[in-house]
């Protein structure tokens, strides 16, 4: 459902696996996220508003633009993810892995504290280019084997 309708409101997605999907504006606010792996998706303008994404993977994630305000995002892993614009306003960050990340426009703080000018500390060149990530998440899945492959002459109409 979630990868048709781009919405997901307060569902239980603990320890999921949607890597590599390609989910631009989806609609997860409130949704309990925790392990969840997002890795390699294209999250751009997400909105994961009081979303609980505690121990997940966003290794390489896009999030673009992304809501994540008064979201749980401790231990969360955003290595090689590119963070631009991100909304984290009230967000809990505990530990978070930012190895390699992209961070412009974010005020996330390395090291605990903001500093009293309110600029982040962690920022790459403004000049970066703001493109989703090119690989791995645009290779064709496999489809899960719940799905069934109906012929279209089985199917009823409307």
């Amino acid at each position: 459902q979630l990868l048709i309708t781009h919405q997901c409101n307060k569902c239980d997605l603990v320890g999921t696996d949607l890597s590599k999907t390609y989910l631009p504006g989806v609609d997860l606010h409130g949704a309990i996220l925790t392990g969840a792996n997002l890795s390699w998706s294209n999250l751009e303008g997400a909105n994961f508003t009081g979303a609980n994404l505690t121990d997940a993977n966003l290794t390489g994630a896009y999030l673009t633009y992304a809501n994540l305000a008064n979201t749980t995002l401790n231990n969360t892993n955003f290595a090689q993810a590119q963070l631009h614009y991100v909304n984290i306003a009230g967000a809990s960050m505990e530990n978070l892995n930012l190895a390699n990340a992209s961070v412009i426009g974010t005020p996330v703080s390395i090291g605990g504290s903001m500093p009293e000018d309110g600029e982040p500390r962690f920022i790459p060149n403004e000049d970066w280019p703001l493109l989703p990530p090119r690989e791995p998440w645009n290779e064709p899945r496999q489809q899960p084997q719940e799905r069934l492959d109906v012929p279209p002459h089985l199917i009823p109409e409307l």
